[in-house]
């Protein structure tokens, strides 16, 4: 038998009403509000809740409060990651985030969508792509990335820009949509 879970994460049509589901985003919802009402002296306690909440939390890496997310354990930071204040996360599916990684401040990551028809969107259930964000990128302040997307490394997406489709590594991107302003590699 499939859960709900399981489709949402094989990016098939699920419910998110489903009490699974429910209780998980609930219990992220906890942490997360334990997390943001940390002050900066409670630096360990900030730290541990993470391991708590997330899929992995590589070392050195850090998220300034506020944050917010739908699961946390569909997040994985790698090495060196840093989330810049106000980022939000709906990791319905896995959100992969390379060693080195750099947020600015008001960054969207959204794996979730609904369907286009009417019909299927009015019936209930949504759907949710995975994200990868590859090592050493730049993600420019109130950068949104689109679900299904793959940002290569060391890539920087200037700040505003709409990802809505794969950037390649080494680049520098920008606008909405975003697109490859110049190459890195020359």
């Amino acid at each position: 038998m499939t859960t709900e879970r399981e489709k949402m994460l094989a990016g098939e049509l699920y419910l998110a009403s489903d009490p699974e589901l429910v209780q998980a985003r609930a219990s992220a919802r906890d942490l997360l509000r334990q997390y943001n009402q940390t002050s900066q002296a409670e630096l360990s306690q900030r730290a541990e809740i993470l391991k708590q909440l997330l899929g992995a939390v590589g070392e050195q890496a850090w998220i300034e409060p506020p944050f917010y997310c739908d699961y946390g354990s569909n997040l994985f930071l790698g090495r060196g990651v840093y989330l810049n204040f106000n980022c939000t996360v709906l990791d319905c599916n896995t959100v992969h985030i390379g060693d080195n990684a750099k947020f600015g401040p008001s960054v969207q990551i959204y794996t979730a969508y609904h369907p286009v028809d009417v019909a299927a969107r009015l019936a209930g259930p949504e759907l949710a792509a995975p994200i990868r964000i590859g090592q050493n990128s730049w993600i420019g302040g109130g950068v949104i990335v689109c679900p299904g997307v793959t940002i290569g490394d060391n890539t920087t997406i200037g700040a505003g820009s709409v990802v809505t489709k794969d950037i390649p590594a080494n680049v520098v991107a920008v606008g909405n949509p975003c697109r490859v302003l110049r190459s890195l590699d020359s």
